[in-house]
């Protein structure tokens, strides 16, 4: 039985873990770490529900005895400003491979940890982000998941952070991977912000990634300190999702054009 940790799992990806990754695996006994009084985003209700309340910043001991005997861990917190959160992720890491036995880990990076690689605002993908795509001869080639964290922000660099983490568990023989999170929400439709259907993630995707992730790692195949994007089969994607396809199995199911037909 796969014994997962959500750190932050009440939000947006998280609360589609808790619902989905039992869906596609009814073993997965999900435990979530939250700050009290957070809100829980979950909308259905097979979403697993084993809470657990404190901030894990300041009782490093109880994030210690939540981590003991885990098999994976979902790092999904999230706190401001970039320094805060970068000293929350160190805490984290540090705390995981104090383990006995270091479970696997998922960290959350996002599409923004490469902002400096792209626009939709300007440049090659500005008419395809206003889908206006009979301007293009051919599509422009997609964002390749290999292209390292080049990001323009502070939200960026923090998650750039999560990546170097993952790379760092990866060359200590530890299980670990970033996800580069696309466009999540609660209700997995499509919002207004511009260009969002070129990197939209269904939950449902954004758990059968995870699941990819630890079935490989299971496996013995997993790329240990790998980063991937995670967005859903959608036709006009921006980022390429061909290489987590290939090397840990990913099969998204859901497409963002399903909003245009």
């Amino acid at each position: 039985m796969p014994n997962v940790l959500l750190l932050g799992g009440k939000g947006h990806i998280g609360s589609g873990l808790r619902t989905y990754l039992p869906r596609l695996d009814d073993s997965y006994h999900i435990t979530t770490l939250d700050l009290p009084g957070s809100e829980d985003r979950a909308t259905q209700p097979d979403a697993q529900q084993n809470f657990v309340e404190f901030d894990i910043t300041t009782d490093t001991d109880r994030l210690h005895e939540h981590l003991a005997g885990k098999d994976l861990v979902v790092y999904l917190a999230r706190r401001s400003p970039m320094e805060e959160m970068n000293a929350m992720t160190d805490l984290v890491f540090e705390a995981i491979v104090a383990q006995d036995s270091v479970p696997m880990v998922v960290g959350a990076s996002s599409v923004h940890a490469c902002d400096g690689a792209y626009s939709v605002h300007e440049g090659t993908w500005a008419e395809w982000a206003n889908r206006n795509f009979a301007t293009y001869d051919r599509p422009p080639d997609r964002i390749l998941a290999s292209i390292p964290a080049c990001p323009d922000s502070d939200y960026g660099r923090e998650k750039a952070h999560v990546e170097e983490w993952c790379r760092q568990m990866g060359e200590r023989s530890h299980g670990a991977v970033a996800a580069r999170w696309g466009g999540i929400n609660k209700d997995n439709v499509m919002l207004e912000e511009h260009g969002y259907f070129a990197l939209w993630c269904h939950q449902e995707d954004a758990a059968r990634f995870v699941h990819a992730c630890y079935t490989t790692h299971v496996n013995g195949t997993l790329r240990s300190g790998a980063h991937y994007f995670v967005v859903s089969d959608n036709t006009y994607n921006i980022f390429d999702i061909e290489i987590p396809r290939e090397e840990i199995g990913y099969e998204p199911v859901h497409n963002a054009e399903v909003f245009y037909s």
